[in-house]
């Protein structure tokens, strides 16, 4: 019975039947980590009722500033998918909230420092390896400035406390550190993408005034599309390290949603809502100067040129046009490479730019001029990301390349059944039901074992291969490229289109090609649209959430071969 009304609850409040229920529990999931919804009661498993939830839905759609349905519409779990600060968008009752946008539509959390000359330190700084363009130096002139963009509304003095001989602050009003996962702190990061940064309101607490960013984003000096803006977010972080609450107003710097770089971070002045906000907590500024900083406020650097998501070159084909290089799963994110760009799509479908960035200025190591690379897999033993270009490969660490690379492609004994050497891959993945990790190439493929590989060492695939593409039946014998997804299901990308082998499983009754463009790249559908739903479930398979039903109505003949050809291959 409460199965039965969990899945009406899903049906009813998507508006239909495409929201699966995964996504219906993620989103109540969000409402309650955002303020939207109480927590669950382990103690009496209370379940949500579906006005409850529906109220909270139309209050977030209020709140971000999307239309108002009360349903799970496909804006709604856009914002929901949107990058944004980890701390909840409702502070108290409903009825507080109702009360506080009568009079106002900023948000005061009820705390304040009681001093308005303020310390600040740095305890940690962002790996290299994920934002390679800050240096310490322009972290420190960042966040400076974003201290400025409230101490020129309003009296407040922020100092920066110096680090010892060792380059380690101590001490500070506010605190800042950059941070991976778990952190200590009960809020734990999520990895790329989701939750950027959170702060500590003010109080007498040991963690009043912290201000953390997630160390697993890209951190930059103005933003691409492969990049956060450090200075938004830090400006945004340090309206709740003052007091601020988020606020509903739009434009608000203190919105909860990643909003983008500033035109020019020299100029920045709040906006109305937030002056008014940080005024009415520390009172109005005074005649002076602008910006009650140290005199010496360091200077930015020249802004960044033109990032990589402009495009220069206007005959660069787009992102709907299909023909990608290579496809990869890396770190839980679906890259497309075309010639020598990449798009980003995340794990719930959202794509992080509609423009594409540079691979050259995201991973940096390849040598200048390069226009496309072949293949990519990320290697699930050390998460290092393997890249085939031409009769090379190399391999790196997060964005790096390791060093003395490129190697020969030559190192992985390939040859074809007529005992040519390969000279090029085509596709690189790893097949989640064996971990083993497979290498395509002129109508063949091939099979290594790397969970003992170790850098430099000449690697040979299994015993009996080559073996031919046709095995793989109903896609493509030449793929573009192919990675594992959702549940251990194979995707396998051709042009403009893409087949599923539901998990993983060779020799499926039928895999019906669906649009690239479409499902996963944020294209509008043709005039003609195909079936499309979620590209982590797709839409002619009648299965549940693990994709098995179509594996249950096999015969038992068929399953003994799937069997066998698992243990084979």
């Amino acid at each position: 019975m409460e199965l039965g009304l969990f899945l009406l609850m899903a049906l009813i409040l998507s508006g239909g039947a495409s929201t699966q229920p995964d996504q219906y529990s993620r989103a109540v999931d969000w409402l309650s980590r955002y303020g939207y919804l109480p927590p669950p009661d382990p103690h009496t498993s209370k379940l949500q009722t579906k006005d409850g939830l529906e109220k909270a839905i139309r209050v977030m759609q209020r709140f971000g500033g999307v239309q108002e349905t009360g349903i799970l519409d496909s804006e709604t779990l856009k914002l929901m998918s949107t990058p944004r600060c980890s701390l909840p968008d409702i502070v108290g009752s409903g009825d507080m909230l109702r009360r506080r946008r009568r009079r106002r539509r900023y948000a005061l959390s009820g705390l304040k420092w009681h001093k308005k000359d303020l310390t600040w330190s740095v305890h940690s700084y962002p790996s290299p390896s994920f934002s390679p363009s800050l240096s310490n130096n322009l972290v420190d002139r960042l966040l400076s400035h974003a201290f400025k963009a409230w101490s020129d509304a309003a009296p407040l003095i922020f100092r920066q406390l110096p680090s010892d001989h060792q380059g380690v602050a101590t001490g500070g009003d506010i605190r800042v550190s950059f941070d991976r996962l778990l952190h200590d702190d009960g809020y734990p990061f999520d990895g790329p993408g989701g939750t950027l940064a959170h702060a500590f309101f003010p109080g007498r607490d040991e963690v009043a005034g912290d201000t953390h960013f997630d160390d697993h984003e890209s951190w930059s000096y103005g933003g691409d599309g492969g990049s956060t803006d450090l200075f938004t977010v830090a400006v945004h972080e340090f309206g709740h390290a003052l007091g601020l609450s988020h606020s509903s107003s739009d434009p608000s710097i203190m919105r909860p949603y990643y909003q983008g770089p500033v035109e020019n971070i020299a100029n920045f002045k709040l906006d109305l809502d937030d002056k008014m906000a940080i005024q009415q907590l520390y009172g109005v500024k005074d005649g002076g100067p602008p910006g009650g900083v140290d005199p010496d406020l360091p200077g930015l650097p020249r802004p960044p040129p033109a990032r990589p998501t402009q495009l220069s070159d206007p005959t660069f084909h787009e992102r709907c046009q299909g023909g990608f290089d290579a496809v990869a799963n890396i770190r839980g994110e679906v890259f497309f490479f075309k010639d020598a760009h990449f798009w980003r799509t995340k794990r719930d479908g959202s794509l992080v730019s509609l423009r594409p960035a540079l691979i050259q200025n995201f991973w940096t190591g390849f040598p200048p001029g390069m226009s496309k690379i072949d293949a990519v897999y990320e290697r699930k033993t050390d998460s290092h990301i393997i890249f085939f270009v031409g009769s090379q490969y190399w391999v790196f660490k997060d964005t790096v390349a390791m060093p003395n690379y490129p190697r020969p492609l030559a190192e992985w004994g390939m040859r074809s059944k007529f005992g040519a050497l390969v000279e090029s891959v085509e596709a690189a993945f790893i097949w989640a039901h064996n971990g083993k990790t497979y290498l395509f190439s002129g109508g063949e493929f091939w099979r290594f074992d790397e969970s003992h590989t170790s850098e430099h060492v000449n690697r040979q695939p299994d015993s009996g291969y080559p073996r031919d593409n046709s095995l793989w039946a109903g896609v493509p014998s030449h793929m573009d490229d192919i990675i594992s997804w959702g549940e251990g299901d194979a995707y396998f990308f051709k042009d403009n289109l893409y087949w599923v082998l539901k998990n993983g499983g060779l020799n499926q009754e039928v895999v019906t090609p669906r649009s690239i463009a479409v499902d996963w790249l944020r294209c509008p559908a043709p005039s003609a649209p195909p079936n499309t739903v979620n590209p982590r479930l797709p839409k002619e398979c009648s299965c549940d959430l693990k994709g098995s039903s179509s594996f249950l109505r096999s015969s038992w003949l068929t399953f003994i071969l799937f069997l066998l050809l698992v243990a084979v291959y």
